[in-house]
């Protein structure tokens, strides 16, 4: 599917520890990230104006800090089973405090809606990330990098501060899209994952081209990474002199996402849709009854300061 990013979601309200999230995660699926919402206290209980949630995420290898397509999809899966009645959520992650929004907006499902005047209720979720900066990376081991990276072009390389990851820049969209990596020469290298990233072709439409790869991870390549584009945006920001984006996720299965950067506060903000597929329950042999949830996020839509 174009455009779609697909998360397990499983709602707990006791707290676990890392090796049960991983154990959790090998009984289901083998999709991305599975985004493990956990309460110390039963979620009616918490502050309706604004909900604290605990939140781990994790894959079949080991806990992740940050994923945006599994904050979405998280977002989505508590807005619309109603477990939250405020429209914020505070999310408490491994690694920072991450805040999710809902929108509502009213969207005619079909043409015998529209003629029938009805109309489905639907609605946005604009999530709000602190920016990830780049810092120099040492010269002395881009040639490593470019080995894994085939042989291909190199015009810049940095480093995530906080995401740990590479950050490499190709000399063009077509690169980014074209590119072909040595996933046993990536897995020798310090850092957990690499963005790999080039301009976007004139009269494309978007700004700029991306990928994210992360075989230590258990993903080789993530389809849509919200969290690269935390570093992404502040980057070509200096480069093209712009806060506004539409950027091109040139995974096989492919995205877009609309990014505006708040220059001020150093954040990043998100807005986007996502819709549950799939809803079960599952008992596990840690004797928790565990909420099931698919969802899928499709690109992600601008979202002005506000």
């Amino acid at each position: 599917m174009t455009d779609l990013n697909s998360t397990e979601v499983l709602t707990i309200f006791n707290a676990l520890n890392d090796a049960s999230v991983i154990d959790i995660k090998r009984t289901t699926t083998k999709n991305d990230i599975v985004v493990i919402l956990s309460s110390g206290q039963a979620v009616e209980e918490l502050q309706p104006q604004f909900d604290a949630i605990l939140m781990q995420y994790a894959n079949v290898q080991e806990g992740v800090e940050l994923c945006g397509h599994a904050t979405l999809a998280a977002a989505h899966a508590l807005f619309s089973s109603g477990l939250v009645n405020s429209n914020i959520i505070e999310f408490v992650t491994l690694s920072r405090i991450l805040t999710a929004k809902k929108f509502q907006e009213t969207k005619a499902s079909n043409s015998s809606d529209i003629q029938n005047g009805e109309s489905q209720d639907c609605f946005l979720i604009e999530l709000d990330f602190p920016t990830v900066p780049t810092i120099d990376f040492n010269s002395e081991e881009v040639s490593s990098i470019s080995s894994a990276l085939n042989g291909a072009s190199v015009i810049d390389i940095k480093k995530t501060s906080s995401l740990d990851a590479l950050f490499v820049v190709l000399p063009s969209g077509e690169s980014v899209v074209e590119i072909r990596l040595e996933f046993d020469t990536i897995c020798k290298c310090p850092e957990k994952g690499i963005i790999v990233s080039g301009a976007a072709p004139s009269g494309s439409g978007f700004d700029f081209y991306s990928r994210f790869f992360a075989p230590k991870l258990g993903v080789n390549e993530d389809p849509v990474c919200g969290s690269a584009h935390c570093a992404l945006a502040p980057y070509w920001s200096k480069k093209l002199g712009k806060c506004d984006f539409v950027a091109f996720a040139a995974s096989p299965r492919s995205g877009v996402l609309n990014i505006h950067l708040d220059e001020h506060n150093q954040r990043v903000l998100l807005r986007g849709k996502a819709v549950t597929v799939m809803e079960g329950t599952m008992h596990s042999s840690l004797q928790l009854r565990l909420q099931f949830v698919v969802a899928v996020t499709p690109s992600l839509q601008l979202v002005l300061p506000l």
